[in-house]
Protein backbone atom coordinates (compact mmCIF):
# COMPACT_ATOMS: atom_id res chain seq x y z
CA UNK A 1 0.00 0.00 0.00
CA UNK A 2 1.07 3.90 -0.69
CA UNK A 3 1.01 6.07 1.99
CA UNK A 4 -1.99 6.96 3.74
CA UNK A 5 -3.84 10.16 2.29
CA UNK A 6 -5.28 11.93 5.59
CA UNK A 7 -8.83 13.29 5.49
CA UNK A 8 -9.37 16.95 7.41
CA UNK A 9 -10.69 17.20 10.91
CA UNK A 10 -14.26 18.44 9.05
CA UNK A 11 -16.20 16.57 6.20
CA UNK A 12 -19.44 17.80 5.85
CA UNK A 13 -20.89 18.43 2.60
CA UNK A 14 -19.40 21.89 2.66
CA UNK A 15 -15.80 20.22 2.35
CA UNK A 16 -17.18 16.97 0.28
CA UNK A 17 -16.43 18.81 -3.27
CA UNK A 18 -12.81 20.39 -2.58
CA UNK A 19 -12.24 16.77 -0.74
CA UNK A 20 -12.67 14.73 -2.93
CA UNK A 21 -11.39 16.58 -5.83
CA UNK A 22 -7.97 16.73 -3.91
CA UNK A 23 -8.03 12.77 -3.22
CA UNK A 24 -8.91 11.88 -6.90
CA UNK A 25 -6.01 14.00 -7.95
CA UNK A 26 -3.90 12.18 -5.50
CA UNK A 27 -5.09 9.01 -7.35
CA UNK A 28 -4.01 9.92 -10.67
CA UNK A 29 -0.72 11.14 -9.64
CA UNK A 30 0.11 8.06 -8.07
CA UNK A 31 2.36 5.25 -9.87
CA UNK A 32 -0.04 2.44 -11.48
CA UNK A 33 -0.35 -0.72 -9.04
CA UNK A 34 0.20 1.49 -5.57
CA UNK A 35 -2.92 0.60 -3.79
CA UNK A 36 -4.99 3.43 -1.99
CA UNK A 37 -4.55 4.15 2.04
CA UNK A 38 -7.30 6.54 3.31
CA UNK A 39 -6.20 8.16 7.14
CA UNK A 40 -9.59 9.02 8.43
CA UNK A 41 -8.35 9.22 12.28
CA UNK A 42 -8.41 13.07 11.76
CA UNK A 43 -12.30 13.26 11.34
CA UNK A 44 -14.36 15.40 14.13
CA UNK A 45 -16.98 16.83 12.25
CA UNK A 46 -19.01 14.86 9.76
CA UNK A 47 -21.97 13.86 7.71
CA UNK A 48 -23.06 11.70 5.08
CA UNK A 49 -21.01 12.86 2.80
CA UNK A 50 -17.67 11.65 4.80
CA UNK A 51 -19.66 8.35 3.54
CA UNK A 52 -20.11 9.49 -0.42
CA UNK A 53 -16.38 11.28 -0.37
CA UNK A 54 -14.90 7.26 0.74
CA UNK A 55 -17.27 5.31 -1.25
CA UNK A 56 -16.06 7.66 -4.76
CA UNK A 57 -12.45 7.08 -3.87
CA UNK A 58 -13.21 3.65 -3.55
CA UNK A 59 -15.19 3.09 -6.64
CA UNK A 60 -12.04 4.96 -8.56
CA UNK A 61 -9.57 2.74 -6.84
CA UNK A 62 -10.84 -0.33 -7.33
CA UNK A 63 -11.69 0.87 -11.12
CA UNK A 64 -8.37 1.88 -11.78
CA UNK A 65 -7.43 -1.63 -10.21
CA UNK A 66 -6.12 -0.69 -6.55
CA UNK A 67 -6.07 -1.59 -3.96
CA UNK A 68 -8.77 0.65 -1.37
CA UNK A 69 -8.92 0.42 2.90
CA UNK A 70 -9.41 3.37 5.11
CA UNK A 71 -7.42 3.42 8.27
CA UNK A 72 -8.95 5.19 11.85
CA UNK A 73 -12.46 5.26 11.26
CA UNK A 74 -14.60 7.36 13.63
CA UNK A 75 -16.70 5.32 15.74
CA UNK A 76 -19.87 7.30 14.82
CA UNK A 77 -18.87 7.04 11.32
CA UNK A 78 -18.57 3.72 11.18
CA UNK A 79 -22.20 3.50 12.56
CA UNK A 80 -23.16 5.17 9.66
CA UNK A 81 -21.73 2.68 7.48
CA UNK A 82 -23.53 0.24 9.28
CA UNK A 83 -26.56 1.83 9.34
CA UNK A 84 -26.37 2.37 5.67
CA UNK A 85 -24.85 -1.02 4.82
CA UNK A 86 -21.41 -0.41 3.77
CA UNK A 87 -19.77 -0.42 6.32
CA UNK A 88 -17.56 -3.88 4.18
CA UNK A 89 -16.72 -1.56 1.91
CA UNK A 90 -14.68 0.89 3.72
CA UNK A 91 -13.20 -2.07 5.99
CA UNK A 92 -15.19 -0.45 9.28
CA UNK A 93 -15.84 -3.11 11.97
CA UNK A 94 -20.22 -3.52 12.23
Amino acid sequence: MAHAWALPDELTLRQASSTLARLLGALKAQPQGQGVRIDAGALRVFDSSALAVLLECRRSALASGRAFAVDGLPAALGGLAALYGVQALLNAPA
